[in-house]
C-alpha cells in the first residue's frame, strides 16, 4: 500500500516505521528539526534496547507526496486545522483517511442516532464547532472516508528523527457508526503484518469514549502536576477527583448514546497496570509544546453542553489546565 503518516512524531512515527520495515510504499509529513533528521539519518526507532533504521521519504508539503491509498492523520488536535489545509493532494478518489488521535474526533457526531434526531428536531448539522470551527475539517476530510483508529500504545520522541516504543502494541480501528467495510479490514491486516495487535470496532465512538475517559482525566492532571500516572493513582485526593471527572464523562457519553460500559476503578486498573508513565500531555509540557485541550476538554464539554449533562469538576479541570498552558504559552 502507498501510506502517508500526516504528523510523524511519537505514535506517527512508529506507525510509519513498522509499516516501512514491513515493504509498504510509507511517506511523512513532517516539519522542523524532526523532518531534517528524517531525512539526513532516516526515521530511527528504538524498541526495548535494539535501534532501527528505515529511510522514508519526508516532506513538509504534501503536494510533493501525490495521492495515497491510505493517509493516516497522527497529530494532536490543535494541528487539525492546518492537516485540513494541507490533506488535499494526498487524496485520491478511494484514499481512506485514518484519525489515530486522542480525543474527541470532529467526525463524533456524524453516525450517531443522537445527531440525527438533533437535526431532525431543530435543523441544520450537529456539528462540534470548538472542534472545527466553520466545518472546514468536516469540509477537506468527509466521515466517508474515515477510519477510526483508537491507539493503546505508548512512544516518545527524545530527539528529532528518534521514536522510542515504550509500550503495547493495540490498535481499534473501524469506520463511524459502526459499518465497517472491506477496506477497514485491509487496513487492519496491513497494520497486523507491520507488528501491531490491530483489532476491528463494531462501535469505534465507544472505544474513543473508553480511551477517553482516562484522557481526559489523567493527561491535563498529570500537567497540571508534572506527575507520573502511578502517582496520580497513588494520591487519594487525586484519585478521587479523576474519578468524578471520569463519572462526568461517562454520563455524557450515556446522554448520546455511547455507554463507555467500565467502572471508573476498572478504568483506573487499565492505567495502573502501565506502571511508571508520562502522559502524551506531561511530555508536551516538559517539551514545551501546545498542549492537547481543546481535543481532550472543550469538545468533550461542548458534548456535555449538547446533551444536557452537568460537568463541573471536568469544567474546573479544564479552566485551570487552560490557565496553566496560558501562562507558559502553549496554548493557542
Amino acid at each position: 500500500m502507498k501510506i502517508c503518516i500526516y504528523g510523524a512524531g511519537a505514535v506517527g512515527g512508529l506507525i510509519a516505521g513498522r509499516l516501512a520495515q514491513a515493504g509498504h510504499a510509507v511517506c511523512v509529513v513532517a516539519r522542523g528539526a524532526h523532518l531534517a533528521a528524517i531525512r539526513e539519518h532516516g526515521l530511527r526507532i528504538v524498541f526495548e534496547k535494539n535501534e532501527v533504521k528505515v529511510k522514508i521519504k519526508a516532506e513538509s508539503d504534501p503536494a510533493l507526496l501525490g495521492p495515497q491509498d491510505c493517509v493516516i492523520v497522527a497529530v494532536k488536535g490543535q494541528s487539525l486545522p492546518e492537516v485540513a489545509a494541507g490533506i488535499a493532494p494526498l487524496l485520491g478518489d478511494d484514499t481512506s483517511i485514518v484519525t489515530a488521535m486522542n480525543g474527541v474526533p470532529w467526525w463524533f457526531f456524524d453516525r450517531l442516532p443522537f445527531a440525527s434526531e438533533r437535526t431532525a428536531r431543530d435543523g441544520g448539522k450537529l456539528r462540534l464547532e470548538t472542534l472545527d470551527p466553520g466545518g472546514k475539517i468536516s469540509a477537506a476530510m468527509p466521515t466517508g472516508r474515515i477510519v477510526g483508529c483508537v491507539v493503546h500504545l505508548a512512544a516518545s520522541t527524545p530527539e528529532p528523527g528518534l521514536i522510542r516504543h515504550n509500550m503495547g502494541q493495540r490498535l481499534i480501528l473501524g469506520e463511524p457508526g459502526g459499518k465497517n467495510s472491506a477496506r477497514t479490514r485491509s487496513l487492519i491486516e496491513t497494520l497486523q503484518g507491520a507488528g501491531f495487535e490491530a483489532v476491528e470496532s463494531a462501535f469505534i465512538e465507544k472505544d474513543f469514549w473508553v480511551k477517553l475517559l482516562g484522557n481526559v482525566s489523567f493527561n491535563p492532571v498529570s500537567a497540571l502536576t508534572l506527575a507520573t500516572a502511578n502517582r496520580l493513582i497513588a494520591d487519594d485526593y487525586v484519585k478521587a477527583y479523576m474519578v468524578a471527572i471520569m463519572r462526568e464523562c461517562l454520563a455524557i457519553g450515556r446522554a448520546v448514546g455511547v455507554d463507555a460500559d467500565i467502572d471508573p476503578e476498572a478504568r483506573m486498573d487499565m492505567a495502573r497496570k502501565l506502571g511508571v508513565f508520562k502522559t502524551s500531555m506531561l511530555q508536551d509540557m516538559e517539551a514545551g509544546k501546545k498542549l492537547e485541550i481543546d481535543g481532550l476538554l472543550t469538545g468533550t464539554l461542548e458534548i456535555a453542553r449538547k446533551a444536557g449533562v452537568s460537568a463541573p469538576f471536568t469544567e474546573s479541570l479544564a479552566g485551570l489546565a487552560r490557565l496553566r498552558a496560558e501562562s507558559s504559552g502553549q496554548y493557542r
